[in-house]
């Protein structure tokens, strides 16, 4: 088997590490790229375990990556949020992939540093083995472990684990994007959690809230808001984005927003709403 195929059968792993590494697949298709160039110039006659390797040389790269990325997000207008990434409605399903793609575990993610979010990415869903990580992340295995442990809880404190599956997951969700494109205000709060929170990413390039809108009656209010303008020529596709129910908003052939919507058993416990036109390019794609 070339180098080319070696690559080419390993690119999807490579690419959603890079991703939950750095939350902008822009940024992993560069890192993947790169990886491609350096693993092309590199002796692999002696190499035994290519996936291995492979995940080495991008993790390293995403790291680079997240941490000129992070410089860059100190001075960003309002919430960041990762860029939304399409996916099939049964990556869900993965219980693993599913939940670490999530928009709501790359948020928590971000809450970590640079290297916890590494060696969470490769262990937590990956399960590398800890001499593996300690290669890709230039640290020892005492390390790893330690770092691993505390990535772990510091997610696990911010992120608990409900077991809700897809098919109810997109009801839930339904009954809310139901009751916000008819205005029926009610049937908004009755859906929505007392406690959920809004996020709004417009990175100061289109308006956006800037600061999270908390509680079910502050959020239908901002909703309403938004629905009592609507784009020319728009139009509402639902969609699966990081194995979540969504929706895309269009305004002619140019995405201009996209909402996921994230449940707690029987009611919406967070919204997500992505308008930084930098993050929407994926989505407008065929």
């Amino acid at each position: 088997m070339s180098g080319t195929e070696v690559f080419a059968e390993h690119r999807s792993l490579l690419f959603t590490i890079a991703y939950e590494i750095t939350g902008s697949a822009v940024e992993a298709e560069d890192v993947v790229q790169e990886s491609f160039l350096r693993w092309t110039a590199v002796d692999r006659s002696a190499i035994e375990n290519p996936r291995a390797y492979l995940a080495k040389i991008v993790t390293r790269q995403a790291l680079n990556a997240l941490r000129a990325a992070q410089r860059r997000r100190e001075d960003y207008i309002g919430p960041w949020l990762p860029e939304p990434l399409l996916t099939t409605p049964d990556v869900a399903d993965h219980a693993e992939l599913g939940e670490s793609l999530s928009f709501a575990m790359l948020v928590v993610l971000e809450t970590l540093s640079p290297e916890e979010r590494a060696v969470f990415v490769l262990r937590e869903v990956f399960d590398f083995p800890y001499v593996e990580i300690a290669e890709a992340t230039e640290k020892s295995v005492v390390a790893v472990r330690q770092i691993s442990s505390r990535a772990r809880a510091h997610v696990r404190a911010r992120r608990p684990r409900f077991d809700v599956d897809t098919q109810r997951q997109r009801a839930v969700a339904d009954r809310f994007l139901t009751a916000l494109q008819g205005g029926d205000v009610q049937s908004l709060m009755d859906v929505l959690a007392p406690g959920a929170v809004l996020l709004s990413d417009g990175g100061g390039r289109v308006s956006a809230a800037r600061k999270p809108v908390l509680g079910a009656e502050n959020i239908v209010r901002f909703l309403l808001g938004i629905a009592q303008k609507p784009l020319p020529d728009m139009r509402i596709e639902p969609a699966s984005v990081n194995g979540m129910p969504a929706v895309i908003v269009w305004s002619g052939d140019r995405v201009d927003l996209v909402a996921l919507v994230e449940s707690d058993r029987d009611r919406v416990s967070a919204v997500y709403l992505v308008r930084n036109p930098d993050k929407l390019g994926a989505l407008g794609r065929p």
